[in-house]
């Protein structure tokens, strides 16, 4: 059982104050009959839920887009710092990001219960790619496009291929199949230049919702749930 203001706002149909007002203003119907108590409980699999007359759809997992802020650790939970699950409605058990973000790094993060998938995506054999926008302290070598995508050598591993374009003197987009600790920073590092900022604009078919605001997050589309689902 679930209260039904977690289901509506677990929905994407607005932030927990968003979904009560809905509900206390007699817009939601449980099973045809209108409900004005926003802690009312639900099954979700099995009660018809309702909005203006149109039907809830109630999904077998969750799949959730967050554009990151800096400040926030990617953490299913920290007894001391903000984490990435206080910016998202509450709502289904099982919720976690998919890999992690840096605490100052920002952008694009997919949240969801879908264990499998998230293995998946995560998973080296499946290359799946993630675009940044890095911002630099220093003019980026001209020499560290061939570096990058020759794979750099590391302190403890070398970095397979990557794909960088230098769109400014400090700014560029880079594209990377794998994820490991400070990755995108250590390669910049090895090339004689500190990143300042980075931002995640795409992960696998996922790309960064422009009218998403840092701090924000939106359930996936019909169309980006399946692309993720067809890698």
């Amino acid at each position: 059982m679930q209260r039904l203001d977690q289901f509506l706002s677990a929905q994407g149909l607005g932030t927990r104050k968003e979904v009560r007002k809905d509900i206390r203003s007699g817009r939601i119907a449980v099973n045809g009959q209108v409900v004005t108590i926003p802690e009312a409980k639900i099954d979700p699999a099995r009660d018809a839920v309702e909005r203006d007359s149109v039907r809830v759809t109630w999904s077998e997992h969750v799949y959730r887009m967050l554009n990151k802020p800096a400040g926030v650790i990617t953490a299913a939970r920290d007894p001391h710092q903000r984490t990435v699950m206080d910016l998202i409605p509450p709502g289904r058990k099982g919720i976690q990001p998919v890999g992690r973000l840096d605490k100052d790094t920002t952008g694009l993060l997919l949240l969801t219960d879908d264990g499998d998938l998230a293995h998946r995506l995560l998973s080296p054999a499946h290359h799946v790619e993630k675009v940044y926008e890095v911002q630099t302290d220093l003019p980026i070598p001209p020499d560290a496009a061939a570096r990058f995508a020759a794979g750099l050598e590391l302190s403890d591993f070398t970095a397979k291929p990557a794909e960088l374009a230098v769109l400014q003197p400090g700014f560029a987009r880079v594209t990377i199949c794998e994820g490991k600790f400070h990755q995108v920073k250590r390669m910049f590092a090895a090339v004689s230049v500190n990143v300042v900022a980075l931002r995640r604009i795409s992960f696998g078919p996922l790309t960064l919702d422009p009218a998403l605001p840092e701090g924000e997050s939106r359930v996936l589309t019909p169309e980006e749930e399946e692309a993720l689902k067809a890698l």
